[in-house]
């Protein structure tokens, strides 16, 4: 390598080196800037608006301190190290503020989609933030590439779910809090960690020495993110393989009524819910619409052809008909069989 070239590259990485650094340190812009998206994204969350949603993550400024913390494991620099922990927790801490404090104003707003869909992780949620951590360190070190859309992809991982966490334990709902606070703790320890490997391996290991930092060394400064990996590796599969099996057996239940349904003329299955009657019971209420209603015998020959429940729940099946006459330009097709008995 020319001397020109080596030098580019080694001033190239000191600059980057620096604005890591600059981007880990507390100060009032990152609060205030970490704050303002707390504040966008708890109303995007409130009207269930992703665009809103991913909109405030272009001022969201935590993914600064996560790559200092990155950046000061491949150095083996604990000053820095404990900069970056600290900056990262307060910044948190201003995001848990704000959003809790809008939660409590507004109490009454139900809870959406959006905010529920961020408190269930799984392990496809870490394999995202370990490929967005990797995309935003390595954004962030090459000159060719721009980190700001990659920082906000990877602040969709972090604000939004810390949010819907405040907003969700100003409402008491702690075991949603939980899932909310679990998924933000995943997102925050994948991506640091995935940043650390591409730092070490595009060469950003104490470039003022010739040596740098060897695998081993690298392996035992990342080892309390390795293994908090692997924890929610374990936890995360299990709880991914809970929710594929509930949705392969629902998507088979309806299937299998919409089926039974098809069978009979003018007959169609409007809504299906899943719910649980008691402690080792699984009710399945199906809403019905069509001339005749099912007779319980009926009912009770579809519950038989249901799959049987992954977690081993007794299955039973309640049919709600709904009366329903279909007319065409000719007439009507399907009529209500049923004779008005005087009763209400």
């Amino acid at each position: 390598m020319p001397m020109d070239t080596a030098s580019a590259d080694e001033r190239h990485k000191q600059a980057v080196r620096q604005t890591i650094q600059e981007n880990a340190k507390l100060c009032v812009a990152f609060m205030v800037m970490n704050m303002l998206a707390a504040t966008i994204a708890s109303y995007g969350l409130f009207a269930n608006s992703p665009a809103v949603i991913i909109g405030a993550m272009i001022i969201a400024m935590l993914l600064g301190p996560i790559t200092g913390v990155s950046l000061a494991l491949v150095d083996s620099d604990m000053k820095a190290l404990f900069r970056g922990v600290g900056t990262l927790l307060v910044g948190a801490a201003g995001v848990i503020a704000t959003a809790y404090t809008i939660g409590s104003i507004h109490i009454d707003v139900p809870i959406t989609a959006e905010i529920l869909g961020r408190t269930h992780p799984n392990f496809a949620d870490l394999m995202i933030a370990l490929a967005g951590g990797a995309a935003g360190a390595y954004a962030s070190v090459s000159p060719r590439l721009s980190v700001a859309f990659v920082g906000v992809a990877i602040a969709t991982a972090l604000v939004p779910p810390l949010c819907a966490a405040s907003i969700l334990l100003a409402r008491g709902q702690h075991q949603l809090a939980f899932g909310a606070f679990l998924l933000t703790f995943t997102n925050i320890v994948a991506i640091q960690f995935a940043s650390s490997v591409v730092l070490f391996v595009t060469g950003f290991r104490k470039v003022s020495e010739a040596k740098g930092l060897s695998f081993l060394q690298f392996l035992k400064f990342n080892f309390v993110s390795i293994a908090i990996l692997a924890v929610l590796a374990v936890v995360l599969t299990d709880s991914m393989r809970e929710v594929l099996s509930k949705k392969i057996y629902e998507a088979n239940v309806r299937s299998v009524l919409e089926q039974e349904c098809a069978a009979s003329d003018g007959c169609y299955l409007a809504d299906i819910r899943f719910g649980q009657g008691g402690k080792q019971e699984n009710v399945i209420a199906a809403v019905i619409r069509g001339p005749q209603p099912p007779t319980p015998e009926r009912v009770a020959a579809i519950e038989k052809k249901l799959p049987a429940h992954p977690k081993g729940l007794t299955v039973e099946l309640r049919a709600r008909y709904v009366p329903t006459t279909t007319i065409s330009r000719d007439g009507v097709l399907f009529e209500d069989s049923q004779e008005d008995d005087g009763k209400p």
